[in-house]
């Protein structure tokens, strides 16, 4: 994993334009997030803490994540409207919403990278943050 992702993650979802379908990338026992799962022990940062940190997402963001899983450069568009922070025991780590930019749910090719796109609930058995972090993920999904 690259230096750029040591305190970032992201989180790869499809939604469908007429049937809002909302699908989650999952990469097997290593969760929803990406490049790396979240560390053990990782919790939401209180209220708080967050507001005094202010943080745009970088402009490579989209550009590293397609790099590490192999895919196409405009495969994924940023959520503006998504940026959580994680409290874990190596530091603050934060995690971004990108969308895939197709019509199709791409099931195929996430299967040649070893992920299956998953819907919320069957999601369910997630640890307690990335749990977390997808209903927030998904409440910010069907406010756009």
């Amino acid at each position: 994993m690259s230096s750029f992702f040591s305190n970032r993650r992201v989180i790869i979802y499809y939604n469908g334009a007429i049937s809002a379908l909302t699908l989650f990338t999952h990469f097997g026992d290593e969760g929803v997030c990406r490049p790396t799962p979240l560390p053990t022990l990782s919790s939401f940062l209180e209220l708080d803490e967050l507001e005094a940190i202010i943080e745009l997402p970088p402009a490579n963001l989209l550009t590293e994540i397609c790099q590490h899983l192999g895919l196409p450069d405009d495969l994924l568009k940023l959520n503006p409207d998504f940026i959580e922070r994680i409290d874990t025991p190596n530091g603050i780590i934060t995690v971004y919403l990108a969308q895939f930019t197709l019509l199709d749910p791409p099931h195929a090719l996430m299967a040649e990278k070893g992920a299956k796109l998953k819907t919320l609930t069957e999601l369910r058995q997630s640890s307690p943050a990335e749990l977390d972090l997808l209903r927030r993920a998904y409440a910010t999904i069907m406010e756009s």
